[in-house]
């Protein structure tokens, strides 16, 4: 099946479904909805939306993770504070920690540098690319056929990517029914210009994530640099800001509740057409497990980096990171438990089954497709556990940089084209930054401890479920000893080389005889369990190459029978630009509760404790009890700080612009409401519901209380 025939059963189905706003939208499809988006409050020309080199989805652009928008003619970016998190946790020290303080440069020049690796993409082509990646495919099964998709991927990649400016990559939509080779301008130097302080950034912490309602001001800088010719280029003092094509235009008005508002992005991953024995594995095996040792995780950071040390700085990122998936899977758990998915999943497999067998046609067709795939998904879900618990083993820093540094060499030998993606030479520069990274991000006494609990889990295992060759170096063939460990530990953590920087950097050139003689203990590691390592990674291939012809052959029979019965039609989110839209409103959590669209600074303040993490800076409370609004209210009696809309997003969305109909900003998306979480894997026009950061707070912050009146000068305020 091609995109035409997906737009026209969207276009049918979205007549009966305008009310639910439901859809994560390939910018191509969005003509189809133009009667649609123009009765809802769209005033541009639904055509230009479809058009990635024109405004405004030239603007948006993408962080490898999180998206972002040119806001001026001089590179600078606006995204959300979590999403720069990374970088201003970097810059920051116990003696200039910006993290808690914020940052301003008053001019390019003091812009820091972000952290190693980080990057702008900007999408400039997508080109269905199904017929080239299938091509002589059918006839095979297994690690073949895995094997011959991702030699053509690759093939492709690296065919585009004969400009080294440009980063391409090719993405599977639809279970691997459609494949699209995207192009981006790959700018390389990223700088930090501006991030207002915790207080402001982080106001609620982990306690508000995902709650309504909500006062946080999500939002920080960057700015792209270019080389002097204009292309991009590595961090240099000589580079000069990057000329966008577009940049968005920032409203003072805001919007009020009712208002069409549209978000354009870069939606990490959904889940909404998996089937009902794989939803019952996530949500009764996999999230509880996770979610109990992910807080197990946060908790020996903190238990082994005291207050206010460097280490504890060291790991701020990842104690957010992993927070937030705590508190993401914690609603996700509770809302599977009250809800219905689960059956009204198995109902719809029940419908669409009794769809297939009332014809004769296709019956021959898709008749064993739910079947096949049903199969494939319990053999790959046989050894989760054992596979998790070495996970997290290896999650440790020494482990994981000795194993990426031996298995780097190991693919050297080969061809570059014949090399595991990741291990490719377009792919070094990213392994490099990331040994950089570690500098500011490793502590050898949280490392440690993490890494001693996370073995006692593994050995705790029936042994036939465990793998022999790591028993073997980790000494736990008789079972675990936390004193005996613990020494292990000390010995291989002091006798190891790889903490430092110059080595891990030194290691990234040497050539696998070279690294096989190593006598550094994790290297001695990665080695010995490289070979039983790759069998397992193997037998993961041979599952996905059957899944590869099984997914897409159920995905197919899914958008005929739902183009029957005329239900929206839209690919899962695959870190692939997106357009969505909506409506500013609130909602009903619960009975007897109703939730308004807007929050207030006065509400901030009614929050406030002076207490981590409810403490705005004082001089921002002195400017709301004064009621300092300046020009920033767009016809309320205060400044609104956020608000709500009924979007269809997820993560990769973070940083996402809100738009109004004019493609002006009014906001940032960054969060959902705990309600919503789920819809991950089940849309709920009820309750889904997207936070973005009022755009009328974001220049009040500038304004009044960092004084960044060169960042708001050359920025375009509509007021």
């Amino acid at each position: 099946m091609r995109i035409k025939a997906i737009s026209a059963a969207m276009v049918l189905a979205f007549s009966q479904y305008i009310a639910a706003d439901e859809g994560m939208w390939q910018p191509h499809q969005l003509p189809e909805l133009e009667s649609i988006l123009k009765s809802k409050g769209l005033e541009i020309d639904p055509k230009s939306i479809s058009k990635l080199t024109e405004f405004p989805m030239n603007a948006v652009i993408s962080l490898g993770g999180c998206t972002a928008s040119f806001v001026s003619p001089k590179g600078l970016v606006v995204t959300n504070h979590h999403c720069a998190y990374g970088s201003i946790q970097y810059n920051s020290t116990t003696d200039n920690n910006i993290l808690e303080n914020g940052f301003l440069a008053k001019t390019p020049s003091e812009d820091l540098p972000a952290a190693p690796g980080s990057r702008i993409y900007v999408t400039k082509e997508v080109s269905n690319v199904t017929d080239k990646v299938n091509e002589g495919v059918d006839s095979l099964t297994g690690k073949a056929r895995f094997d011959a998709i991702d030699s053509k991927r690759k093939q492709l990649v690296s065919e585009c990517e004969q400009d080294e400016n440009y980063r391409c990559n090719v993405y599977t939509f639809h279970g691997g029914l459609e494949y699209y080779l995207i192009k981006s301008l790959e700018i390389k130097d990223v700088r930090l210009a501006y991030t207002p302080a915790m207080g402001v950034g982080k106001y609620g912490g982990d306690i508000d994530n995902w709650m309504w309602p909500r006062h946080t001001g999500d939002f920080a800088f960057y700015r792209a640099y270019v080389g002097k010719d204009g292309k991009p280029a590595e961090f240099s003092k000589d580079n000069v800001p990057y000329n966008p094509e577009s940049f968005l235009s920032v409203s003072a008005k805001g919007v009020q509740e009712g208002d069409f508002v549209m978000v354009t992005g870069y939606p990490g991953r959904t889940n909404r057409y998996r089937i009902a024995s794989e939803v019952d594995f996530v949500f009764n095996t996999v999230y509880p497990m996770v979610r109990k040792h992910n807080a197990k995780y946060v908790e020996l950071i903190k238990e082994n980096a005291p207050e206010g040390s460097q280490a504890l700085i060291a790991y701020e990122s990842t104690i957010a990171s992993y927070n937030n998936y705590i508190k993401n899977f914690g609603s996700m758990i509770e809302s599977f438990k009250k809800g219905s998915m689960y059956s009204a999943k198995q109902q719809f497999e029940r419908d669409l089954i009794a769809w297939i067998n009332a014809d004769a046609e296709r019956k021959a067709k898709y008749g064993d497709v739910l079947t096949e795939l049903s199969q494939l998904v319990s053999q790959a879900q046989e050894n989760y556990v054992r596979d998790m618990m070495v996970g997290y083993i290896h999650r440790s820093q020494m482990i994981a940089t000795a194993r990426k540094l031996y298995r780097l060499a190991v693919e050297k030998q080969k061809p570059d084209a014949e090399r595991e993606r990741g291990y490719q030479e377009r792919d070094m520069p990213k392994l490099k930054a990331g040994l950089e990274r570690m500098t500011r991000r490793y502590d050898e006494t949280v490392d440690k401890a993490i890494m001693l609990y996370f073995m006692e889990l593994y050995a705790a295992l029936p042994k036939e479920k465990r793998i022999a060759e790591v028993d073997k170096q980790l000494q736990l063939e008789e079972g675990f000893d936390k004193a005996n460990h613990q020494t292990l530990l000390d010995q291989m953590y002091a006798n190891s080389k790889l903490a430092d920087e110059k080595v891990r950097l030194w290691m990234l050139d040497l050539d696998l005889e070279q690294l096989n003689q190593s006598a550094d203990p994790f290297m001695q590691y990665a080695k010995a369990i490289f070979a039983v390592m790759k069998q397992i990674e193997d037998e993961g291939k041979e599952l996905a190459g059957k899944q590869q012809a099984a997914r897409p052959a159920l995905m197919e029979a899914i958008i005929a029978y739902n183009k029957s019965q005329n239900k929206p039609v839209y690919a899962d989110a695959n870190s692939t630009l997106r357009v969505t839209y909506g409506t500013v409103g609130g909602y009903s959590p619960q009975d007897g509760l109703v939730a308004t669209p807007f929050t207030s600074l006065e509400g901030l303040l009614a929050k406030n404790t002076d207490v981590d993490p409810f403490n705005a800076p004082k001089k921002q409370q002195q400017l709301i009890r004064d009621k300092v609004y300046g020009q920033y209210t767009g016809g309320m009696n205060t400044v609104p700080v956020n608000f709500l809309s009924n979007v269809d997003t997820t993560g990769g969305n973070s940083g996402s612009p809100t738009l109004n109909g004019k493609a002006e900003l009014v906001g940032l998306l960054f969060d959902g409401v705990y309600e919503s979480i789920i819809g991950d894997w089940d849309y709920d026009k009820n309750l889904n519901r997207s936070i973005h950061v009022d755009s009328r707070y974001m220049l009040w912050v500038m304004d009044k209380v960092d004084n960044a009146q060169n960042l708001l000068d050359e920025m375009k305020i509509v007021k």
